[in-house]
């Protein structure tokens, strides 16, 4: 079960990688770092003339969790013992007609087990139209698994997803989900595999749509403001940002969600 999830996140790291790279023409820079533990990982970064600021990251780790972390991770309470395998991406792209996109799928275990992850999208325009497209494709995804995921699952992100200090939503939401566990893992896992599938092939569809659409100074003056938000909410409330510091995790990989331009007014 650990190669079946290890290999298919690191397939779809590739796939991901090599479609972003035929849509921009610039590389990304590939570093592999060590965990402090057992295990380590891959950071891949584009900077190019489609994506701004790009990150593809997979990672397999172990290790002993900390005790104040024992008390807030399932199964790890009598045994600090962990192993954790996963992909993170995160799009900051040049043209504001195409949102920034976010998506993450990770196997966690300890002396339990489980399939965490999700995936928001945080336009700066308009994107009405777009973002009904998004949900309703969304929700037949989830529904050909469990007709409760998405409704579930939506409502996690649009919380979770939140910024409380400015009593606002980060983007228009998407999916999710943690402690995936249906004593199934053929179920759950096929729910993963098309979740990661249903990201790869959005971004393509998106990508394509809008990348070569004109675009103002004031609407990259908006795209920056909405970037703040996105730094405000990766530093105060994301949960991944937090337990990849507290595990011992490469701090550039765990901050490459960052964009590399923002504004406040």
């Amino acid at each position: 079960m650990k190669n079946k999830a290890k290999n298919w996140f690191e397939g779809l790291r590739n796939n991901l990688v090599k479609m972003i790279e035929d849509h921009d023409g610039a590389k990304f820079k590939v570093k592999s770092w060590k965990h402090a533990g057992k295990g380590g990982g891959i950071m891949s970064i584009i900077k190019g003339d489609v994506i701004e600021k790009g990150g593809v990251n997979i990672s397999t780790v172990a290790g002993e969790f900390s005790k104040k972390m024992q008390q807030r991770i399932p199964g790890a309470d009598k045994d600090p013992s962990y192993w954790a395998t996963g992909i993170s991406v995160v799009l900051h792209p040049v043209n504001p007609n195409i949102p920034s996109m976010h998506f993450n799928t990770r196997y966690l275990v300890t002396q339990k087990r489980w399939f965490g992850g999700g995936m928001d999208i945080t336009p700066c325009l308009d994107f009405e139209l777009e973002t009904e497209k998004f949900h309703e494709d969304l929700k037949q995804m989830c529904n050909t698994h469990d007709s409760t995921y998405y409704p579930k699952y939506k409502k996690w992100c649009d919380e979770y997803f939140f910024l409380k200090h400015r009593n606002e939503a980060r983007g228009i939401g998407g999916i999710f989900f943690d402690y995936l566990n249906n004593d199934d893992f053929e179920k759950d896992f096929d729910f993963i595999h098309d979740v990661g599938s249903f990201f790869h092939k959005y971004v393509n569809q998106i990508i394509t749509k809008n990348k070569d659409k004109n675009w103002t100074r004031e609407e990259r003056k908006r795209q920056l403001i909405k970037r703040g938000r996105y730094v405000e909410f990766n530093l105060l409330y994301d949960r991944g940002t937090k337990f990849g510091l507290e595990t011992g995790g490469n701090t550039e990989a765990i901050l490459m969600s960052l964009p590399p331009l923002a504004e406040w007014e």
